[in-house]
């Protein structure tokens, strides 16, 4: 649930997992970087104080603002009570018992970080895992491999975490979970991000608060929570498909006659040159469709276009990220990226899906009956192996609907016989906002034709191959200003951050997302 919270001069929405005042009154302290051992006290904005008991009831009251008062009054003097004070305080007229406050409070931070060294962190995960049941199998397995698997992952994170509890209960303090975060990749340094920040954001991420570490300290506070009601919210994303994106000139009033004029003169002519051209002189008029939340919809009605030329979707992902960014799937995948999938879905639990896929990866026959019928070509096999890796998250406003990797597998492609009808396709086919490949052809390892299925609608593919088709589908979230379908969300920022480098400082990964990067560029 999200709250809104002013603290002196700033005010801040503030996300806690559940209506309990502690955890209310942490994370305030995280946010606004306040003091661990400072008393706060919480009024609403009448100035009437807010305690521990009406603290839950308060959540549901629409539009409130928490204000936060700590052992500072307006004046800067210490005062006798922790509520004291009415309005935030000026930045630019500090007294000098103010300054001395904060300078002895910047001290304490100061040795705080200090102590928050590699080396003590280290020998503070080292001692936790071997002292606890399990903890010394995961040090052996990374003795042995250089690295550890999901499974062995997810135990030490539960060790982990269990002593981080036992150590500070429920709600362990912030500098407590970066310091198990940095132990860890300290020890085990292959498990560092070397794209990340700090390098442990997938264990512990302290500006958003997510990463394993935080995901389980969740679970343990779910466990033990009173159950509360709480709205659904939505985090809006800074990266990725859906940014507004500088295209060069930007006229703050288009002549809106001249586009329309290029765009008959694109859809009365079947001449490929003209209609390439002219789909590169509407570009800026095409965006402000793609970014105008009411017109959005009626972008290939406007472009019909799009649905019947090939190779369109591939010249407006050009002109928007330039002659680099484009071909990067398509060289990176078979050098660098496509050995190390199989390398890592080789060690996941077997399956008869996943054994098809890896056989059809390594372009292997199987020697078992049960095996034989091919799961798609090399290529194809191998972006679905990464959806494997990358397991499908919950689907839904709620996150509660589990979906299999066998049915996200349908959320990315489908096999259609091209002895059949596409129509007959579009008119059985579920209808979904979110776009699909269309692989038509005899067999899935002989695929004739790709096309793009979207708002039951078309868009043939210029490609020829699966791991082309794979790139242009992709490129077709940023041309459309598309979201990414939940059940593949975690495929696509990998390929997007990892693969084509797209808004890597401002897109929201998962921990999965940085762990597999990690791995691949560890070579491991």
């Amino acid at each position: 649930m999200i709250v809104k919270v002013q603290y002196r001069n700033q005010k801040k929405y503030i996300k806690i997992p559940e209506a309990c005042f502690d955890i209310f009154i942490t994370e305030v302290k995280e946010r606004f970087s306040i003091h661990v051992d400072s008393i706060l006290s919480v009024e609403d904005e009448t100035g009437t104080e807010v305690d521990d008991y009406a603290f839950p009831d308060l959540l549901t009251t629409s539009g409130i603002c928490f204000v936060i008062k700590d052992e500072l009054n307006d004046s800067g003097e210490p005062s006798s009570s922790p509520a004291s004070g009415t309005d935030t305080i000026s930045v630019t007229s500090k007294s000098s018992s103010e300054i001395d406050f904060y300078s002895g409070t910047l001290k304490r931070f100061r040795k705080e970080e200090e102590a928050l060294q590699g080396p003590q962190a280290k020998d503070l995960i080292k001692q936790v895992l071997l002292t606890k049941p399990g903890g010394s199998d995961v040090m052996k397995e990374y003795e042995e491999k250089g690295t550890i698997s999901p499974a062995t992952r997810k135990v030490m994170v539960n060790i982990l975490v269990a002593d981080m509890v036992q150590s500070e209960g429920r709600i362990p303090q912030r500098l407590t979970k970066e310091k198990y975060a940095l132990g860890i990749v300290t020890l085990f340094p292959s498990l560092q991000d070397p794209h990340g920040k700090t390098g442990y954001e997938h264990f512990y991420d302290g500006q958003k608060g997510g990463g394993f570490l935080a995901w389980r300290l969740k679970s343990v506070q779910r466990a033990t929570r009173l159950p509360v009601r709480s709205k659904d919210s939505r985090i809006e994303e800074n990266g990725g498909p859906m940014l507004r994106r500088e295209i060069g000139h930007c006229d703050d009033h288009p002549d809106e006659q001249r586009f329309q004029e290029l765009i008959s003169v694109m859809n009365h002519t079947n001449n490929r040159e003209v209609i390439m051209k002219k789909m590169r002189d509407t570009l800026e008029y095409r965006r402000r469709l793609v970014h105008d939340p009411e017109r959005s919809s009626t972008v290939l009605s406007v472009f019909p276009r799009l649905l019947d030329t090939k190779g369109l979707i591939l010249q407006d992902f050009s002109l928007l990220f330039g002659s680099e960014t484009p071909s990067k799937l398509l060289e990176k995948w078979p050098t660098s990226f496509k050995a190390k999938v199989i390398q890592q879905a080789e060690m996941l639990t077997s399956t008869p899906l996943l054994k098809r896929l890896l056989l059809s990866a390594k372009n292997q026959r199987a020697d078992e009956p049960s095996l034989e019928s091919p799961e798609w070509d090399s290529d194809m096999a191998s972006i679905l192996l990464l959806l494997h890796l990358l397991s499908p998250q919950p689907a839904g406003r709620k996150k509660t609907q589990k979906i299999s990797v066998a049915q996200a597998i349908d959320h990315l492609v489908v096999f259609h016989k091209s002895c059949r009808s596409l129509d007959e396709h579009l008119q059985s086919h579920m209808d979904t906002s979110q776009p699909y490949l269309l692989a038509s052809g005899t067999s899935k390892e002989a695929v004739g034709n790709f096309f793009i299925l979207i708002d039951k609608k078309l868009i043939p593919c210029e490609a020829t191959t699966s791991l082309a088709a794979i790139d242009e589908l992709f490129k077709l979230h940023f041309v459309l200003g598309t979201s990414y379908d939940p059940a593949l969300k975690s495929m696509y920022t990998f390929l997007q951050t990892t693969v084509y480098n797209i808004d890597v400082d401002t897109t929201s990964e998962s921990p999965k997302v940085k762990e597999l990067r990690t791995k691949f560029v560890s070579n491991v």
